[in-house]
């Protein structure tokens, strides 16, 4: 979830996949989150705490505190606050699986209803699980599934991050009758196949990439194969205050706001 974007492509012409098209029964599931406990359940989870605007000047402070996270209803629910705290004026969550879920290729199902107002950035997003491997970030790889910012409330946006020099490629969804993403739930999907990642929003396909590269940063040298893109990444959800690319808050910013979270599936190929 890093600070972009001015060179996504317009929403190309978008096609809704039948169940068969999809082809659900060459998945298997193999992780499931539902939130149907009274706690985060911390076997899966790991909470980011901490105020270091994580690359991108965002405001908040992240806290392990049930006020900026929690289940609730059957929900996970990540709230960003604004409030005096640490030194910061905002309080939020963010949720990793770190070092406790990580998946190479797979489907990546997740069921949200997710906040709006100028300056507030939602994001879905994976991370190796080692990022020394091609040198760090960017060369490492970063797979977003679901970004909104804020005062764009009916536009999601799916990208990769790679390569040195930095480079990002992605494109965007919109909700069709300028309906918002914050009036209900909805279903992002990711597929990551070997050379091969296709977005989608309630079934509909939006975005397919198939080139990217990844260079060391020091020396330059040109990693083969599917790299970065070729192991294990966990993933993220978090629920961001301001930043480089939403802009911060302003007066027509309300709190606090919701990121409500239904469900998390992963589902992999039996012969991956």
């Amino acid at each position: 979830m890093e600070s972009k974007k001015e060179n996504f492509l317009p929403n190309k012409e978008m096609s809704a996949l039948s169940g068969i098209e999809l082809q659900l029964d060459e998945w298997n599931l193999v992780w499931e989150e539902r939130f149907t406990g009274t706690k985060i359940e911390e076997a899966n989870w790991n909470y980011t705490e901490g105020s270091w605007g994580f690359g991108n000047d965002e405001l908040q402070y992240y806290t392990a505190r049930e006020e900026n996270a929690r289940i609730e209803n059957g929900l996970l629910i990540l709230e960003a606050k604004e409030e005096k705290y640490e030194g910061m004026n905002y309080t939020s969550a963010k949720l990793s699986t770190k070092g406790k879920g990580s998946w190479k290729y797979g489907r990546f199902e997740i069921k949200a209803k997710l906040p709006e107002g100028q300056g507030i950035w939602p994001a879905i997003w994976m991370m190796p699980e080692d990022m020394e491997l091609y040198s760090g970030w960017p060369a490492c790889g970063e797979i977003d599934i679901m970004e909104l910012i804020g005062h764009q409330p009916g536009t999601v946006y799916g990208t990769l991050h790679y390569g040195t020099p930095h480079t990002y490629t992605g494109e965007n969804y919109s909700l069709p009758d300028n309906k918002k993403f914050s009036e209900g739930f909805h279903i992002f999907t990711l597929d990551w196949e070997p050379g091969e990642f296709r977005w989608y929003v309630d079934d509909v396909l939006y975005a397919t990439q198939t080139k990217w590269f990844s260079n060391h940063k020091e020396t330059g040298t040109k990693h083969s194969g599917f790299a970065p893109f070729d192991r294990a990444f966990y993933l993220q959800v978090n629920l961001a205050v301001g930043g480089k690319w939403p802009g911060n808050p302003d007066d027509s910013t309300s709190f606090p706001q919701k990121m409500e979270i239904d469900y998390i599936k992963v589902f992999q190929k039996l012969n991956r």
